[in-house]
């Protein structure tokens, strides 16, 4: 490994004066925070390469030299200039600098343009230029070449400043890389300070102030793109919401940023508003969200099931929403208007990190909802990186936590509502996933715990364990886990009996509270494990889906075929099935026993994709019952129609509570109304 110009000065800087700061460093260098850490990480490379220490940062921003770097170095630069070269471009580096050549000269390019910028041969760069153009073809975008024009690209103009700005990020980060971008662009030092002052304009108009590596970054976009505009490249078929952009303050701004500049068409306008409004921030005012209304709604219900999910209680909670503000505003367009390509993330994947991108993406729902689209993986890891830092910040990890799975070979519903009936019964427990055992082989994420109805080959704790549990086997099941996992019994399993017995003798409003406020009594220690914000309240319950509509009461039917479609001809009249989902109802049933949830009561229902329109349920009792299997004699069957994996999850787990109790069971078979058997549900409902 060899040391490029900028590491070698800043390591003769450091063995030459080893007092000096962070600060001091990067203000001599002119360097980011972000630039000095990655020089220091390349150096440290560089001294572990020699078998020397390696050098330390405190947090208060100074250094810590190991004497025998001194030993080796100090006074001695021939020491580290034998192992110093001018740095070799990566294939990668060149096609990267070949791409922007392309896309900012002032002249027509040949071969021989850039044999001589790059230093390489003619091979090496008709190589590099077929890696170009796969590079290019995720924009759809082709690099052509004529006699006339020379090396030129062609495709949409938008595709086209994605990747302009993709590129300048890219050179920017490498060793001496903004001298490249300005020769080979030909910007002169004149326009970057110009267009700087420009920026400034903009962070004091609109009261923030932009990351450091945006604020090197944006300059140059800007000259590039207006270069663009000059000659005519413009902004011609693009889906830019006018009444959304021209509403925002960064309109406004973009009007400031162009008050001199004539001949800026409307769209160029709103696309540079655009580009602002996708810019990270470091910091900004408090944000009050009134652009995107329901952006801060989802954040907090993103938060919400982001805390139930990590078995947390995220402290300074307000601020943390703030920050999250700050980052999801300019995410929110990149993300709607295809521009996240823009954006990159960088950081250290630990295990830990690892573990909360997986809890970020489960609870990032509510954001994606917002948006209609799915959220990409590198503005989830963005979040991830804000909430964990947060997390640190106040001393917070998942790291020593008991880490479940739920592994289950009997369905998407079953096995979801398996997950969220353990998640409530192990309420200090992360539960990663519920997951088939053929993904169960393959989980990539650590554990600790395995719950599963079979016997699994594992060296992990697992606990063997009915889908659905009584109460009794619920009490049991926490006895053997906690024994299982700690050699001891915690005191929160008496809540169970507790509130039986506070039952016999007073009424209980609110179980779900009286049993968090007794955890938390009985085990003070842990307090903060237990989240008792209530995630379900938006959630559909079962009152909503089981309505005197949608409820059916025969004495008898022919044949279990005839119960089923008897029990879904509700759903199907108010279209939210299909008459084929009825059919692969059918089918499942033929090889899926696990439909028969409690004695007498069945759920059939089949994929979202056989039909599913919208989430819903149906209920037919029959008196006197069908046969289903040579075991089963069925008085009840829900009828289930599931768009999606979440939305009946809510109501399905008030259905188990209902079922769990065989007096209930009774009444319901029994009733001789349909507002009898309402009214049983409706107690059911309320949480």
């Amino acid at each position: 490994m060899v040391l490029s110009d900028r590491y070698k000065m800043i390591l003769d800087e450091l063995t030459s004066n080893p007092s000096i700061t962070s600060v001091a460093l990067e203000k001599k260098f002119k360097l980011t925070r972000r630039q000095l850490g990655y020089s220091i990480q390349k150096i440290n490379e560089w001294l572990m390469s020699n078998n020397l220490p390696v050098i330390e940062r405190t947090r208060q921003g100074h250094f810590v030299v190991n004497q025998a770097v001194f030993t080796k170095l100090s006074g001695n630069s021939e020491a580290i200039s034998t192992t110093i070269e001018t740095p070799i471009l990566r294939e990668v580096e060149r096609v990267q600098l070949i791409l922007m050549m392309i896309l900012s000269s002032e002249e027509e390019l040949s071969l021989n343009h850039f044999t001589y910028e790059l230093d390489v041969s003619k091979n090496t760069i008709l190589n590099d230029l077929k890696q170009a153009q796969s590079y290019v073809d995720d924009y759809e975008l082709t690099i052509r070449y004529s006699r006339k024009f020379g090396y030129l690209l062609e495709g949409k103009e938008f595709q086209i400043r994605k990747l302009l700005m993709h590129m300048t990020y890219h050179i920017l980060q490498l060793n001496d890389g903004e001298t490249r971008l300005k020769k080979i662009a030909t910007i002169q030092d004149e326009e970057i300070n110009e267009f700087k002052k420009r920026v400034e304009k903009v962070e004091n108009q609109l009261n923030l102030k932009f990351t450091d590596e945006k604020l090197q970054m944006m300059p140059h976009v800007l000259i590039l793109l207006f270069r663009r505009i000059q000659k005519g490249h413009l902004m011609k078929s693009f889906s830019i919401e006018y009444q959304e952009l021209s509403n925002t303050k960064e309109y406004k701004a973009t009007e400031e940023l162009l008050n001199d500049i004539d001949h800026i068409p409307l769209s160029e306008r709103l696309f540079i508003t655009l580009h602002l409004l996708t810019t990270n921030v470091f910091s900004t005012e408090m944000m009050e969200g009134k652009e995107i209304p329901n952006l801060l709604p989802a954040i907090d219900n993103m938060l919400r099931h982001f805390e139930k999910s990590a078995c947390i209680y995220l402290q300074d909670r307000d601020q943390l929403l703030d920050k999250l503000m700050q980052h999801m505003k300019p995410a929110y367009y990149r993300i709607k208007y295809h521009l996240t390509d823009t954006v990159l993330f960088q950081g250290s994947v630990s295990r830990e990190f690892k573990e909360l991108h997986h809890l970020v993406k489960r609870s990032i729902g509510p954001i994606r909802e917002l948006l209609g689209t799915d959220i990409p993986d590198n503005e989830t890891a963005f979040i991830t990186m804000l909430i964990g830092g947060w997390m640190n910040k106040h001393g917070e990890s998942i790291d020593k936590k008991i880490k479940a799975i739920v592994v289950c070979p009997q369905g998407v519903s079953v096995s979801r509502l398996m997950f969220n009936e353990l998640r409530e019964l192990f309420p200090e427990f992360v539960f990663l996933d519920y997951l088939s055992v053929r993904e169960f082989l393959k989980y990539p994420l650590e554990y600790d715990v395995i719950f599963s109805p079979i016997n699994l080959e594992t060296n992990k704790k697992l606990f063997v364990t009915k889908v659905f549990l009584g109460k009794q086997e619920k009490y049991r099941l926490r006895r053997q886990v906690m024994l299982g996992v700690h050699g001891y019994v915690q005191d929160d399993i008496q809540v169970e009996g507790l509130l039986d017995i506070i039952s016999k003798h007073a009424t209980v409003d609110n179980e779900r509270a009286l049993k968090e406020a007794l955890l938390q009594y009985l085990d003070p220690t842990e307090r903060g494990n237990y989240v008792t914000q209530d995630l379900s309240k938006n959630d559909l319950g079962l009152r909503d889906l089981l309505t005197s509509d949608t409820i059916s009461l025969v004495d008898s039917v022919d044949s279990w075929e005839a119960a089923i479609r008897l029990s879904a001809k509700p759903l199907i009249e108010q279209g939210k099935i299909e008459p084929q989902y009825v059919d692969a109802m059918i089918r499942y049933c033929e090889k899926d026993p696990y439909i028969v949830i409690a004695p007498g009561v069945a759920i059939p229902h089949a994929a979202p994709e056989d039909g599913a329109q919208e989430v819903g349920m149906s209920l037919l009792r029959i008196k006197h019952g069908v046969s289903y299997t040579s075991e089963n004699d069925i008085h009840l069957i829900i009828a289930i129609s599931a768009v999606d994996k979440q939305k009946h999850i809510h109501a399905l787990m008030q259905l188990m509570n209902l079922v769990g109790s065989e007096r209930e069971v009774n009444e319901l078979i029994s009733a001789e109304s349909v507002e009898r058997v309402y009214e049983i549900i409706t107690r059911y409902s309320i949480d």
